[in-house]
């Protein structure tokens, strides 16, 4: 089961008893900016995503796609 950004950081903030106040301070970034990424948008800057999964000793990074097993993609760069 995969778990959106958005709905990892909600999960872990209410696991640990913060506020989304609370979650911004700690994290060093805005409040507006903790509320938008708990509610999933799509164009947020990731050095300041890492720095809230920074508190849940986590961090954005590359992973593999899940590819269809009836369809073979290759990426060439």
């Amino acid at each position: 089961m995969e778990t959106s950004i958005a709905a990892f950081v909600k999960e872990r903030r209410r696991m640990f008893n913060l506020t989304q106040v609370d979650l911004a301070e700690k994290s060093g970034v805005g409040l507006r900016f903790v509320r938008e990424l708990e509610q999933g948008k799509e164009t947020l800057r990731i050095d300041k995503i890492n720095q809230v999964l920074a508190l849940f000793g986590h961090e954005v990074g590359a992973v593999p796609q899940h590819l269809n097993s009836s369809t073979s993609q290759h990426h060439n760069i």
